[in-house]
This record gives structure tokens, C-alpha cells and sequence, in this order.
């Protein structure tokens, strides 16, 4: 009994210093460098308020995007963890090979990898964005568009009490 309670302690406490992104897979060419300073500027806060460990869904765009950042702050802050939560195991099916190149690099360097399900299916996606947002304390997003698959992760994350930082910035919506 009592180590079930020091576990559930633990696991509070490791989940109130975890962030994950949500993003669209799509982002605007001419705005890269831009929101790729204001997410790095954002994680830097973050990792100094305490953050430690940071959720990404390995898809194409923003999660990518995201998760390079965290391996190029991980030099800098040594203590911080990049965890991949995936939806399948052959989640690149159909991508591009230079992007199936960075995904594998981003895969090796991660300090954990996590499958949600073996196969596709209907709703594997979903699965994937519920088990991020219900393992975190905070939301790092580029959203841009009111409705859709990460809007409703988003708002999934609003309703489950998550802290949302949108980097693309109040008038986005």
C-alpha cells in the first residue's frame, strides 16, 4: 500500500513538469524561422520554470519542428527529456523518404519511444493526441484554424485542465 502511494505521488509530480505539442502538420514556409524562435524562446521558459519533460506525436510539421527543438535545447539544458509518442509502428507509410530521414533521426535521439497501437486503425491518431494530453500539465500548439483534429486535441487539453500555450499567437484564430 504504501508504495502505491509514493507511485501515484511520483507520477503526479513527473506529470506536472510535462509539456506536449500539438500542431498543424502544414506550416507557413516564410514564418519557419519565426515560429521556430518563439517555440524555442517558449520551451526556454518553460525548462527554466521547472519543465522537464516534453511530448511530441513524431507527425510531420509542428511536431517535427517541435521536437528538434527540444534535442537543440537539450545541449543547453542537459536535464530535459524528449518523449515520442506515437501512433503505430509504421507510422511513415507513404511519407516522404527526406522526411522518413529526419523522423528516424528524431526517433534515435529521443529518450523514450512510445507506441500507442501496432496498426493503423480508425481513431489511432486520436488515441495518440488523448495519451499526450492526459500524461501532461501543459500544451504547446500552433493552431491556426478553429476547427479540425488539433483543434479538438486542443480543446480536449482546455477541458482536462492543461495550461495552452498557443506560439501563433492570439490573433490565430
Amino acid at each position: 500500500m504504501f508504495a502505491l502511494i509514493v507511485f501515484e505521488r511520483g507520477a503526479a509530480f513527473m506529470r506536472s513538469k510535462t509539456v506536449c505539442f500539438t500542431g498543424h502538420r502544414e506550416l507557413p514556409a516564410d514564418d519557419l524561422p519565426e515560429i521556430s524562435k518563439r517555440l524555442e524562446d517558449t520551451l526556454a521558459t518553460l525548462i527554466e520554470q521547472g519543465y522537464r519533460y516534453f511530448g511530441a506525436g513524431g507527425a510531420l510539421g509542428f511536431d517535427t519542428l517541435a521536437a528538434q527543438a527540444v534535442l537543440r535545447l537539450r545541449e543547453r539544458y542537459p536535464q530535459i527529456r524528449l518523449i515520442l509518442v506515437l501512433s503505430r509502428l509504421n507510422q511513415t507509410r507513404g511519407w516522404p523518404q527526406e522526411n522518413i530521414y529526419t523522423y528516424e533521426e528524431i526517433k534515435r535521439c529521443a529518450d523514450k519511444v512510445t507506441y500507442t497501437s501496432e496498426h493503423y486503425f480508425r481513431g489511432c491518431m486520436q488515441k495518440r493526441n488523448r495519451h499526450l494530453v492526459d500524461n501532461n500539465s501543459a500544451c504547446i500548439c500552433y493552431l491556426t484554424k478553429p476547427a479540425g483534429g488539433m483543434a479538438y486535441t486542443v480543446d480536449y487539453a482546455r477541458r482536462r485542465g492543461l495550461r495552452i500555450i498557443n506560439i501563433a499567437g492570439p490573433d490565430s484564430l
